[in-house]
C-alpha cells in the first residue's frame, strides 16, 4: 500500500477515497514501469538490429539458436517439432508466459476494481478496441490477399502497452490524464482480442489428454481460490502443472499464464479494520516475534493478490523479459535486397497499413461514432484532435505482434517480412502521434478524476455530495 505524507493526502491520488487506493496509485505506477519499460524494449530492439547486421550477426543466430535440454536421458521435458527448444523459443514459450500471466492480472483487476468493471466507462475503450482490430485485419488481407500470406491477420491487431504509454509520457501535461487511462484501458481489450485471437486460431494439432488435464488444473485453482487456500506453492505447482499441459496439448503455453492471472483473487481477503486490531500491539511495542509474524500477515491479506502479484512481477516482465524477447526477435538483416522485398511484399505492406493506417481510422472512427450516436463520452479534456492522436500511437504494435508473427509464419523469410513491417509501422505511428497530440489543447471541462464519466453538477437546492463513489 502506498504511504502518503501530509502534503499528499491533500492530492485526489494521495487521500484514502476507496478508487484512488484500488485503482488510481496502482495505475500511476502501472505507467510509470511501462514508460521505462518502453525505454529498454527501444534500447534492446536497436542492439538486435545493429547485432545481426554488424559482423558478428552469425554470433547473434548461433546465441538464439542454441538448444535447451530439459530431461532426464532420452526423456525431453521441453520439445518443438521433435526437437529441444532453442533460446529463442524458450524465450516466447516459457519467458513469456510470466508477461502475458501481468496482462491476465491487469485484466481481472481492471474487471473486478478498475474502468471496466462500469458499463459505460468500459464502453468506449471496448468500441475503440474492437475497430482497432476489425480495421487493421481487413486492411492487411486487402494487401496480402490469399494463400500462405493472409494467416498473418493477426499481426496489425495487436497495441504495444509499453510503447505506446511510453511515448505519450513524453508529452507530459499536454496528454490529459483520463486520455491515458483511455490508452492503456483500450491496450488492454486489445490485449484480450489478441489472447483470444492465438488460442482460437493460431492453434493446431490438440491434445485431448493433455487438455483434460489442463481443464483439472484450472478446476483445481478455482476451488481452493473459494475455498480461500492462501499457500502459494500450491498455486506454483498448479501453475506449473497447467503450463506443461497446455504447452503439451497444442495451445501456446501464454494462454495458461493469462488463465492464472484471470484466477487471481482481485478482492483483499480482509478489511482494514481487522487488520488494524492485529498491527496495534505490534505499534505499541507489545507484540512478540509472533505477533509481528501475525500481523504481517494479516497486513498483506488487506492488499489483493493481483496488486501484490503486480509489484512483485511488473518489474520483471518491464524491465528483464520483455528487452529479452525484443532481442531475441528483432534482429533481421536490412540490406537493399531486403528492403526491396518488402516494398514489394504483401505481408510486409499489409502490417505497416494496417498498423498505421488502419489503427489509426479504426479506433478513432468506432470512437467518435459511438460518440456522436449518445452511447458513451469522450474522456475528460479530450477533444477529437486528441482521440486521433491516441489511435495514431495505437499503431505501436510491437511486443505482441511480433509474438504472432511467429505463431502465424514458420519460414523465416515471411517472418522477416512483417517484422520489417512492424518494425516501421510502430516508428511511423509513434512520430504520427507525437506531431498529432503536440499542438493538442485540453477541452474546457472542470477538475476530474481517472474516471471517464463527467462529475455531477452542483446546483444550489442540491450540492454535490462528497462521495468516494463520485471519482
Amino acid at each position: 500500500m502506498t504511504r502518503t505524507t501530509p502534503h499528499t493526502q491533500h492530492t485526489w491520488l494521495g487521500s484514502d477515497r476507496p478508487l484512488a487506493r484500488a485503482v488510481g496509485r496502482p495505475m500511476m505506477r502501472f505507467l510509470g514501469i511501462e514508460a521505462a519499460g518502453g525505454v529498454l524494449l527501444i534500447v534492446a530492439t536497436v542492439v538486435a538490429l545493429v547485432w545481426a547486421n554488424s559482423p558478428w550477426s552469425a554470433s547473434y543466430y548461433d546465441l538464439w539458436n542454441v538448444e535447451i535440454r530439459l530431461g532426464i536421458g532420452d526423456l525431453v521435458a521441453l520439445e518443438h517439432d521433435g526437437h529441444p527448444l532453442n533460446l529463442s523459443q524458450f524465450v516466447n514459450d516459457v519467458l513469456m508466459v510470466f508477461f502475458f500471466f501481468v496482462v491476465g492480472l491487469e485484466i481481472k483487476r481492471e474487471l473486478v476494481t478498475g474502468e471496466l468493471r462500469r458499463f459505460r466507462a468500459a464502453l468506449l475503450p471496448a468500441v475503440a478496441a474492437l475497430g482497432g482490430m476489425v480495421v487493421p485485419a481487413l486492411v492487411y488481407l486487402a494487401f496480402a490477399g490469399n494463400g500462405d500470406a493472409s494467416t498473418g491477420w493477426g499481426i496489425p491487431m495487436a497495441t504495444d502497452i509499453a510503447f505506446a504509454v511510453g511515448v505519450v509520457s513524453l508529452l507530459g501535461s499536454r496528454v490529459p490524464t483520463p486520455l491515458k487511462v483511455f490508452l492503456l484501458t483500450l491496450a488492454i481489450v486489445d490485449d484480450i482480442g489478441a489472447i483470444l485471437v492465438i488460442a482460437l486460431f493460431y492453434t493446431s494439432n490438440l491434445e485431448p489428454g493433455w487438455l483434460v488435464l489442463s481443464g483439472v488444473s484450472v478446476a483445481a485453482v478455482v476451488v481452493m481460490t473459494r475455498a480461500r487456500v492462501r499457500y502459494s506453492p500450491l498455486y506454483v505447482v498448479l501453475g506449473v502443472v497447467l503450463w506443461y499441459s497446455v504447452f503439451r496439448s497444442g495451445v501456446h503455453t501464454t494462454i495458461a499464464g493469462v488463465v492464472m492471472g484471470l484466477l487471481a483473487p482481485a478482492v483483499p481477503l480482509l478489511g482494514a479494520d481487522h487488520a488494524s486490531e492485529v498491527v496495534r500491539p505490534v505499534i505499541a511495542g507489545e507484540g512478540d516475534v509472533a505477533t509481528v509474524r501475525a500481523a504481517r500477515l494479516h497486513l498483506s491479506e488487506t492488499v489483493p493478490v493481483t496488486e501484490r502479484l503486480e509489484n512483485l512481477l511488473h518489474p520483471l516482465t518491464g524491465f528483464i523479459i520483455l528487452p529479452i524477447f525484443a532481442l531475441a526477435n528483432a534482429g533481421i538483416v536490412i540490406s537493399g535486397d531486403s528492403v526491396a522485398t518488402a516494398v514489394s511484399s504483401g505481408i510486409s505492406l499489409g502490417v505497416a497499413v494496417g498498423l498505421v493506417f488502419g489503427k489509426l481510422v479504426g479506433v478513432s472512427a468506432f470512437t467518435l461514432v459511438a460518440v456522436r450516436l449518445g452511447l458513451c463520452s469522450l474522456p475528460a479534456g479530450a477533444t477529437t484532435r486528441h482521440v486521433v492522436g491516441i489511435s495514431a500511437m495505437a499503431g505501436i504494435g510491437f511486443t505482441v505482434s511480433l509474438f504472432v508473427t511467429g505463431l502465424a509464419f514458420d519460414a523465416p523469410g515471411l517472418q522477416d517480412e512483417a517484422k520489417i513491417g512492424i518494425l516501421v509501422a510502430s516508428t511511423v505511428a509513434a512520430l504520427l502521434g507525437l506531431v498529432i497530440l503536440y499542438g493538442a489543447r485540453p477541452a474546457e471541462s472542470p477538475p476530474v478524476t481517472l474516471g471517464f464519466d463527467e462529475p455531477p453538477v452542483a446546483t444550489a437546492s442540491e450540492p454535490v455530495r462528497d462521495d468516494p463513489d463520485l471519482w
